[in-house]
C-alpha cells in the first residue's frame, strides 16, 4: 500500500512529522517498507543568483558564469541555453551528490576553463523529465536551502511516498483514510470525516442489474448507475501527480478516478462505456468455453462457474478482478456507467488464482472490503465524476442485499491486563475502541463493517494493546509458586540425556540429527519396517516408517560423508526410536558410530583401524558419567546387524544396558558403508536411577596409605572370558580390592590353553598391610579364580 505524506493529510489533520508518522505505523502493525522523500536527497543543494554570463572562449554552446552564491561568487561553466544574468538558480556545489546523474561533483576544467560547481536541472535533481535549461525561480535568496523554497512554493514537488505493507487480517488499512483513523487513533491527529452528498438521479437508469441465482451467495450485492453526457480527457494534475506517486499510470479520467477511490478509500470500482453494453448487466457463473478480453489485452478463458457481469452478448468483466476491453471508458465514451459492488473474498481469490490475474481490485476484494460503504462509495465517485467530466446522472439501480456484518462482542476491562500484561484504563480503553470506528453500547463493542477480522472479545484487546502500543509492555517475572529456591524443572531422564550428550561430544563424536522416519529396507535391517510403523502418508519413499534404531540414520550419514571423501568418521545421535505405532513403545535412546581409523596419519604409527574395543571405551565412558553401576556383565545375545563374535552386550542380568562391537559386513554391504565400522547404543531409561536423590557428588575418599599392586598369570581354557576371570578376582576381597585390570592375553600354550595375567590394587584402609596380609588376599585371588574359570596359577 502506497500513499503520499500530503495524501494522508487530507485525511489526517496532523502536525506529526514524518518521522514520527513512520514510526507509528510499523508501532501499530503497519510495517513501514520504504519512505522514498526527495527533500533528503535535495538537502545540500542551495539557491544562487547568475551576475554574468559570457561566452565561452572555445565552445559555441558553453557559457562562463559568475555566480553569485552563499560562500562568495564562483565561476561556473553552464551548457544550459537559458543560463543568463539576473537568474535565481539551483546551485550544485564541489562535493555534492547529483542524483539524476549519479555523481559527486568536484572542482574541474572545461575546454580549459575552471569550474566550481554546476546549476541544475529538473531532472538532475529527479524533479521530473525537464532538461532543457536549468531551473529558474522566480524567488528566493541567495544561500537559501532549495527544499526550504519547494516547501513554500511548491510542496508537492518534495512530497514524500511512504510505502506500508499491509497483514491479511487488516483490509481496512489498504486505504489511506483506514490509515489515518489508526493514526488518530494512537493520537498523532485528528480523523477527517468523509463527507458523502448524495447525487439525485435526473432520470431513470437505461441498464438494469440482475444477479443470477447461482451466484447470489458469490456476488449478494450490485449496484450502479449511468452518468450520460461526460467529457473523458486526461484527469486534472493533482489527480495525476498523486497516482504516479504511487507508481500508477494515468490513462483518463474515468478510470484515474476508479484508481483514485481504490487507494484512498478503498472502495473499488468500474466503468463501463454505457454506449458498448448491450441490454442490462448481470451477475452470473461463467459457462463452460467462454473467454473475455480484458483489460491487460489479454485473453482469459474463464473458468466454468467463476462470477461475471454480463450483458446480452456474454462477458463484460470478471467480478472483483478486471474489466474488459470491449467495454472499457475511452476518451470517446460519452455515456458511463459505474459499478459498485460487493463480491465474496473466497471466491475473487479462487478466480484470480486460476487466471493468475493480480489486480488492486482483487487485491482488495479477496480480502475483504467494507460492504456497507458500497453504495457511499457509489455516491462519492459519481460526485467526483460530474465535478471533472460533466454529464447527469441517473437513478441508482441495484440487485441483492448486502451481507449482514453485525456482530458485537463483550469489552472487559480486566482481560486486557490479562491477555497482554497492560495496565489501561477502562476510560482509555473505550476511548480506544471508539476511536476506531467501534461503536459501545454499555460493555458491548459493536464491530464496524470494515473491521472483519475482528472475530472476538481477544480481538478488542489486540485493539487496544495494538494502539496503546506494545512497545510500553514491562517485563515482569512470573511469581513463584513457593518462595526459595525453585525446584528443578528438568526430569531424571532429561539430565541423563544432557550428560549422555555432552559426555559423547567430549569424547570426540559430532552429532548428528536425522530424521526420525527411513525406508522400509533400512529399517528392516534393524528388525523393523512393519506395518505397525508404516507412516500413512509419507514426505518421500525413502521416509515411510518410524525408524527401529539410531543406527541406520548414522550409517546413512557416513555414506553420505565418504561419498565425499570424508573416510575418517565419529557420529553420534540421540533421540527416539520406535518398537510399534502405540505411546508405549517408544524409547530414547543414544548411539555412536566410529568408522575408518582412529588417527590421522604421522610417522609414529598411532593410525590404526576402530575396533570393537574402541566403541567399547566409549560406551562405558558414557554409562559412567550417567551412573551407571562400575561392574556389570557381558553377554552375546546380539540383534542381528551386529557381527557375531565381535560385539557384546553390557548388561544387569536380564536388564540391557547397553551393545557396543562392529556392524555386520552384510548391513554396512547395504548402507554402502565403507568399513571398518563399530558402534554402541545405550538405552538411557534402562539404567538404574539411584535410591539417594541429592544435587551434589559424594565427597572424595582418599587413603593415606600406600596402595599395593599384585600380578596374577593363569592358564586357562581358551573360551573363557577375561571378564569371568577379572570379576572372580574383584570378588576375593570386596573391601580391599580396589580394582583389577588384564594387562596380558597369551595363545597357544599346550591343549589350546591361554594366559591371561591380572593386575590387583590393593588400598589398605586402617592400617599398613603386612606380608602376611597380602599372601592371605592372594591366596583368596587364587581360590575364587580358579573355581570360577577352571583355571590354575602359572608357574
Amino acid at each position: 500500500m502506497k500513499f503520499t505524506l500530503s495524501w494522508l493529510k487530507e485525511h489526517l489533520d496532523t502536525t506529526a512529522t514524518l518521522d514520527q508518522i513512520a514510526e507509528a505505523l510499523t508501532d501499530l502493525g503497519l510495517e513501514v517498507e520504504e519512505i522514498a522523500d526527495p527533500a533528503a536527497r535535495l538537502g545540500t543543494f542551495t539557491l544562487a543568483r547568475i551576475e554574468d554570463a559570457q561566452q565561452h572562449p572555445d565552445a559555441d554552446r558553453l557559457r562562463v558564469c559568475r555566480v553569485m552564491t552563499d560562500e562568495g561568487e564562483k565561476q561556473i561553466v553552464c551548457g544550459a541555453p537559458n543560463a543568463r544574468a539576473g537568474i535565481t538558480v539551483v546551485l550544485a556545489k564541489p562535493g555534492d551528490y547529483v542524483p539524476g546523474i549519479d555523481t559527486t561533483l568536484g572542482v574541474g576544467k572545461i575546454r580549459g576553463v575552471e569550474s566550481h560547481g554546476m546549476m541544475a536541472s529538473e531532472r538532475e535533481l529527479e524533479l521530473s523529465e525537464e532538461h532543457d535549461g536549468i531551473i529558474e525561480l522566480p524567488s528566493g535568496e541567495v544561500g537559501q536551502r532549495f527544499v526550504d523554497w519547494l516547501a513554500q512554493n511548491a510542496p508537492e514537488k518534495i512530497d514524500p511516498m511512504i510505502h506500508i505493507k499491509i497483514t491479511p487480517n487488516r483490509p481496512d488499512a489498504l486505504g489511506v483514510h483506514g490509515i489515518a483513523r489508526d493514526l488518530a487513533a494512537r493520537g498523532l491527529g485528528t480523523l477527517k470525516p468523509v463527507a458523502v452528498d448524495p447525487v439525485p438521479g435526473a432520470f431513470p437508469c437505461p441498464v438494469g442489474v440482475t444477479i443470477g441465482g447461482a451466484v447470489a451467495d458469490k456476488a449478494p450485492f450490485f449496484a450502479g448507475r449511468v452518468v450520460r453526457g461526460v467529457t473523458n480527457g486526461p484527469s486534472p494534475a493533482w489527480l495525476q501527480k498523486r497516482l504516479r506517486a504511487i507508481g500508477l499510470r494515468p490513462i483518463n479520467a474515468l478510470v484515474d478516478i476508479t484508481n483514485f477511490f481504490t487507494f484512498d478509500l478503498n472502495r473499488p470500482l468500474h466503468v463501463f462505456d454505457a454506449a458498448k453494453v448491450s441490454g442490462d448487466l448481470t451477475l452470473r457463473a461463467a459457462r463452460a468455453g467462454e473467454e473475455l478480453v480484458a483489460l491487460d489485452d489479454k485473453t482469459y478463458a474463464l473458468p466454468e462457474g467463476a462470477v461475471v457481469i454480463c450483458d446480452d452478448h456474454g462477458p463484460e468483466s470478471i467480478a472483483g478482478i478486471m474489466g474488459g476491453a470491449a467495454s472499457g471508458a475511452s476518451e470517446e465514451t460519452r455515456d458511463v456507467f459505474i459499478e459498485a459492488a460487493y463480491f465474496d473474498p473466497i471466491t475473487t481469490a479462487a478466480t484470480g488464482r486460476a487466471l493468475k490475474i493480480n489486480s488492486d481490485a482483487r487485491y482488495r476484494f479477496e480480502r475483504g472490503i467494507d460492504p456497507a460503504f458500497t453504495l457511499p462509495g457509489l455516491e462519492l465517485a459519481t460526485r467526483m465524476v460530474l465535478d471533472l467530466c460533466g454529464g447527469e446522472a441517473s437513478e441508482v439501480v441495484t440487485a441483492g442485499a448486502l451481507p449482514d456484518t453485525a456482530r458485537a462482542y463483550r469489552l472487559d476491562p480486566q482481560r486486557t491486563s490479562r491477555l497482554v500484561g497492560m495496565d489501561i484504563s477502562d476510560s482509555d480503553q473505550r476511548a480506544t475502541l471508539e476511536a476506531l470506528g467501534f461503536r459501545l453500547e454499555g460493555d458491548m463493542a459493536q464491530v464496524p463493517s470494515w473491521r472483519p477480522d475482528v472475530l472476538g472479545e481477544a480481538d478488542l484487546v489486540e485493539e487496544i494493546a495494538r494502539i496503546a502500543s506494545l512497545t510500553k509492555l514491562q517485563g515482569k517475572p512470573l511469581p513463584r509458586a513457593q518462595a526459595g529456591v525453585p525446584k528443578p524443572v528438568l526430569t531424571p531422564l532429561q539430565v541423563r540425556e544432557k550428560t549422555a550428550r555432552r559426555m559423547a561430544a567430549a569424547l570426540g563424536y559430532n552429532e548428528c540429527v536425522t530424521y526420525s522416519f527411513i525406508d522400509q529396507p533400512s529399517a528392516a535391517l534393524f528388525g523393523g519396517g512393519s506395518d505397525a510403523v508404516r507412516v500413512e502418508n509419507p514426505i518421500s519413499s525413502e521416509m515411510s516408517h518410524l525408524r527401529p534404531d539410531l543406527l541406520p540414520g548414522l550409517l546413512q550419514a557416513a555414506g553420505r560423508n565418504q561419498a565425499r571423501g570424508f573416510a575418517d568418521l565419529a557420529l553420534f545421535e540421540m533421540g527416539p526410536v520406535f518398537a510399534g505405532g502405540e505411546p508405549g513403545e517408544q524409547a530414547v535412546r543414544i548411539s555412536g558410530l566410529l568408522v575408518g581409523q582412529t588417527a590421522p596419519r604421522d610417522p609414529f604409527g598411532s593410525r590404526r583401524k576402530v575396533d570393537l574395543y574402541d566403541a567399547k571405551a566409549d560406551a562405558e565412558a558414557i554409562l559412567q558419567a550417567i551412573g551407571a553401576p562400575a561392574r556389570a556383565q557381558i553377554n552375546r545375545k546380539l540383534d542381528g546387524w551386529w557381527h557375531p563374535g565381535r560385539a557384546g552386550n553390557i548388561a544387569l542380568g536380564p536388564n540391557l544396558l547397553a551393545t557396543f562391537g562392529e556392524i555386520h559386513p552384510r548391513v554396512l554391504r547395504q548402507m554402502d558403508v565403507k568399513g571398518p565400522a563399530v558402534g554402541f547404543t545405550i538405552q538411557l531409561a534402562a539404567v538404574p536411577f539411584p535410591k539417594a536423590k541429592t544435587p551434589t557428588r559424594p565427597a572424595l575418599e582418599l587413603s593415606e596409605l600406600q596402595a599395593v599392586d599384585r600380578d596374577f598369570a593363569f592358564v586357562v581354557d581358551a573360551g573363557v572370558e577375561a571378564l569371568t576371570l577379572v570379576n572372580a578376582a574383584a570378588g576375593a576381597d570386596k573391601a580391599l580390592i580396589a580394582s583389577v585390570s588384564v594387562f596380558d592375553q597369551f595363545e597357544g600354550l599346550e591343549g589350546g590353553a591361554k594366559s591371561l595375567a591380572i593386575t590387583v590394587r590393593l588400598q589398605p584402609q586402617g592400617k599398613t598391610l603386612t606380608d602376611a596380609d597380602i599372601a592371605e588376599v592372594s591366596r583368596k585371588i587364587v581360590d575364587k579364580v580358579t573355581k570360577a574359570t577352571g583355571g590354575t596359577l602359572r608357574a
